[in-house]
């Protein structure tokens, strides 16, 4: 028997994190089949000796989620652990966890502080202090724009951006680092900002520089405990010094521009004070600070290049392979002083020569200035979305170029293979682009001028992202960042998370720009309950969704005074909605990206799916009178979506694939009327595209050739739909077809990550428009949900996945002969798949400790089954 996975609030051993909820979780794995008996320990000293909490050993408590009733004070470390009872008799107790509180609401006794030199230079700021007799020491500081943190010329930690990008209006995030093992006789701590979300150039139409303040600033207390037990605090103010550092330009879009000549190798040293002066305090008019949410930006994977590719051009460009998000480091020999070495990034090439158009006015760029001295470099307050990089300067083959993919540290937890390279190779493209846009923020794309927390491409893939990767610390910050946009908006949810403070340039015609002005669009604004509802589905954290659960009540309350506004008919057919956006059936405006759906069909159907999802929440958390009154909601809306887009034989008005995607998925229509949805959903499949050799009179293939013509609502939605309601062939076909549109076109073409764009690149390998044309865009990647929950058969009948039905799909044409995954559930490792035979098919699971599974075959096996492997053949 072992105790493993100890987490709180969903990291481990976490130091300085947020704690206004304290959830611990853990995972048992035993020969038994149930626990039979768990006791949590909460105490003030790693042995044991001052117990602060004691549980006692009981049935009830499970290490899905475990809230203790402890007081926590500021700054102080905690340790626990668990014991578990299996009903086999086996028993054990874990290793002892520990988490430490940050500052909490404790008052700070820093100034904030910043140079006094020129303000777009990214400074160095530094303050000296002896460690004489120092036991223990913690720095508690948050950076503005982004910092790095070193001691004694080390890096603290692998924090990369950090403190991440939030909505500095209302909340600043704290990090808190140990620096005991850093600690020497004399010591210097020093601090480099630079301008990154909060100052350099980003946002809407190109973006724009000193968005939230036009000076990079920084507050931090450094913490002392001596041996004699007394302690000290050295705050920042305006004793600390500062310098220029040899970063002389940066932002988000445009890269880097590092001079070495004017870099001291040694700044970050005590006894260098030589062109140092004192920092000067500066007034804070931006959000409060509060201790961190954010898990760390780390480097993840590194990557050699596969190739050096000289263009027609007379170019020397790298290929890594694949496409990344992060950057280049360079080690660099010896080179004249003053010699100019420069990276441009690309995520594609054309006529073989480099291109970057499709980044729009992001440069992506980083340069290097030589000092004359051999050099490891790499950037510090960006990063790049790429897999080509252009080299100038150097010789390629004299220098060492490491690829370096960073995100949010959080690990993978679901794995599929099946016997169809296209296949797994789609599968990583969709967990290369949750790689690269989970960067703090759950990003639309990595690389042009845009990145940003697009919401509803957040709500689409969410079911995958947690699927693919542990996710609810990663998406807990994100929920902070809405529900404090949201209150200003009165319940509204803007198009993107953090909003990026309005400096508005006016469109052509005069009028504001739309992105930046207006908020809250059907299926975008709808993460506000999708989110919650799916990260309690996955990892039945309860008081995570308590503390979510005002957002979702926020976002129905919200629609519902639109709908009231406009007359109270229980539609919302009012204000801009990207609806079914990038969709390919728009005939009458092929150039529009907006789909032929109807936007208030949609925005009708979402305000009735949310309302459902915040009844079930609210029935949940135990508030009955909010369960009734939303359930009440969502079957008003359902009747008057029937009332006004259905004729009384079930005819939607709405021809589109979508339209009875949406009808199916969110349950507008009653189940009389199901069968005629499917019929036309299955009709609406086989006309686009190259039906049009069918309709001259050849004969259909078998299996029938279908194309989607679904955008981003219709999309996710739309093999999970056709799977439901029993037909899996069409499903199948979609996912198998490998020509334009189609995932494993995307895969024939060359894709490591997933595009925007269903035609992203054309079939002569040229792209297809420079506007709006990413090719690492997660959210058509959120087809690998549907490969889960119905290609392998594993749905989640209780959160947390405590209990599971398992009905694998396999494909009735035997086209996929193999499917295998593994999910590493907040209750332990599930393992599940199937295998064509020559007589049949080989079904096998695995049920973690503890848990509990209902099997429903193909062939009308069906049994429950408790924790162990099994093998079933039909």
């Amino acid at each position: 028997m072992q105790i493993s996975k100890m987490r709180v609030n969903h990291i481990e051993n976490p130091l300085g994190f947020a704690t206004d909820l304290l959830t611990l979780s853990w995972v048992v794995s035993s020969t038994g089949k149930k626990q039979t008996g768990a006791r949590v320990e909460i105490a003030a000293d790693p042995d044991f000796k001052q117990i602060l909490s004691d549980s006692g050993m009981r049935e009830d408590i499970s290490g899905i989620a475990y809230n203790p009733d402890i007081a926590l004070s500021p700054r102080t470390r905690y340790y626990w652990r668990v014991t578990a009872a299996a009903d086999n008799g086996d028993s054990c107790v874990s290793d002892t966890a520990w988490f430490e509180t940050g500052k909490r609401d404790e008052a700070w006794n820093a100034s904030w502080i910043a140079a006094p030199f020129d303000k777009e230079i990214s400074p160095l700021m530094k303050t000296v202090f002896s460690g004489k007799d120092v036991v223990s020491a913690r720095i508690y500081i948050c950076g503005l724009g982004s910092y790095e943190l070193y001691m004694n010329g080390e890096k603290v930690s692998g924090d990369l951006l950090a403190p991440g990008h939030h909505s500095y209006d209302f909340w600043l995030q704290t990090f808190a680092y140990d620096l005991t093992s850093y600690i020497k006789e004399e010591n210097a701590l020093g601090v480099m900002l630079s301008a990154a979300w909060y100052k350099g150039r980003f946002g809407f139409d190109g973006g724009f520089s000193n968005i939230y303040g036009d000076q990079m600033r920084m507050i931090a207390e450094i913490h002392l405990k001596y041996a004699d037990g007394s302690e000290k605090v050295i705050p920042t103010d305006d004793n600390w010094l500062c310098k220029p550092s040899a970063v002389v330009k940066s932002s988000i879009y445009y890269g880097e521009d590092f001079d070495a000549r004017l870099y001291d190798p040694d700044w970050a040293m005590p006894g260098n004070t030589e062109g140092w002066v004192k920092a000067c305090t500066v007034e804070n008019d931006l959000g409060a600070l509060h201790d961190r949410y954010s898990p760390p930006v780390l480097v993840h994977e590194t990557f050699k290049p596969v190739k050096v590719i000289d263009t027609p051009r007379g170019e020397k460009v790298l290929d890594f392979g694949q496409n990344m998000t992060g950057w280049v480091e360079i080690d660099l020999s010896a080179m004249e002083a003053g010699t100019k070495v420069i990276l441009s990034y690309s995520e594609i090439m054309q006529d073989g020569c480099f291109y970057r158009d499709n980044l729009r006015t992001a440069e992506c760029q980083y340069t290097y200035i030589s000092d004359g001295k051999p050099a490891h470099v790499r950037p510090h307050g960006t990063y790049y979305g790429f897999r080509f990089v252009k080299v100038e300067g150097v010789d390629p083959e004299k220098a060492v170029f490491t690829g370096c993919a960073i995100h949010s540290d959080i690990e993978r937890t679901g794995w599929i293979e099946t016997d169809d390279a296209r296949i797994n190779r789609l599968v990583l493209n969709a967990l290369w682009g949750q790689k690269g846009n989970f960067l703090d923020v759950p990003t639309d794309c990595p690389q042009r001028d845009e990145r940003m927390g697009w919401t509803g491409d957040a709500q689409i893939f969410a079911g995958t992202a947690c699927f693919n990767m542990y996710t609810p610390a990663f998406y807990a910050k994100y929920m902070e960042d809405l529900m404090l946009e949201q209150k200003p908006l009165e319940g509204g949810i803007p198009f993107v998370i953090p909003v990026i403070k309005p400096k508005v340039r006016s469109d052509a015609d005069g009028s504001p720009n739309m992105f930046a002005m207006n908020h809250s669009s059907t299926a975008w604004g709808d993460v506000a309950c999708v989110l919650p509802w799916t990260l309690y589905s996955y990892y039945g954290d309860k008081e995570m969704l308590r503390r979510h659960y005002p957002a979702m009540k926020g976002w129905v309350e919200y629609i519902r005074r639109q709908d009231e506004n406009n007359g109270g008919h229980r539609l919302w057919q009012t204000g801009f909605h990207f609806a079914d956006w990038l969709a390919l059936d728009n005939y009458k405006d092929p150039d529009s990206p907006v789909g032929a759906t109807d936007a208030y069909y949609i925005a009708s159907a979402y305000y009735s799916y949310s309302a459902s999802l915040a009844a079930k929440a609210a029935k949940v958390l135990g508030l009955e009178a909010d369960a009734q009154e939303y359930e009440k909601l969502s079957d008003e809306v359902r009747n008057a979506m029937i009332k006004e887009y259905f004729s009384p034989n079930g005819r939607c008005t709405i021809n589109t694939q979508t339209a009875r995607v949406v009808a199916l998925y969110f349950g507008i229509v009653p189940e009389e009327m199901q069968t005629r949805q499917m019929d036309d959903l299955k009709e609406l499949l086989r006309i686009p595209l190259d039906h049009r050799a069918m309709m001259a009179g050849e004969k259909e293939p078998y299996p029938p050739k279908v194309a989607l013509t679904t955008g981003f609502v219709g999309t996710p939605y739309l093999c999970p739909t056709l799977s439901k309601f029993g037909d899996l062939m069409d499903a199948y076909s979609l996912l198998l077809k490998t020509d334009y549109p189609s995932w494993l076109y995307e895969v024939s073409m060359g894709a490591t990550t997933v595009w925007e764009r269903w035609n992203s690149v054309l079939p002569d390998g040229h792209i297809s428009g420079t506007g709006m044309n990413s090719l690492n865009h997660y959210a058509y990647g959120s087809i690998v949900e549907w490969m889960y929950r119905y290609m392998c058969g594993l749905n989640e009948t209780a959160p947390g996945f405590k209990a599971v039905r398992f009905q694998p799909c396999p494909d009735p044409e035997n086209r996929l002969g193999k499917a295998q995954m593994v999910y590493d559930s907040a209750a332990g490792e599930y393992r599940c798949g199937w295998e064509k035979t020559d007589s049949g098919y080989v079904y096998n699971l695995t049920v973690p400790f503890d848990c509990e599974a209902e099997v429903v075959l193909p062939g009308g096996t069906r049994q429950t089954v408790g924790a162990g492997s099994y093998r079933f053949e039909e």
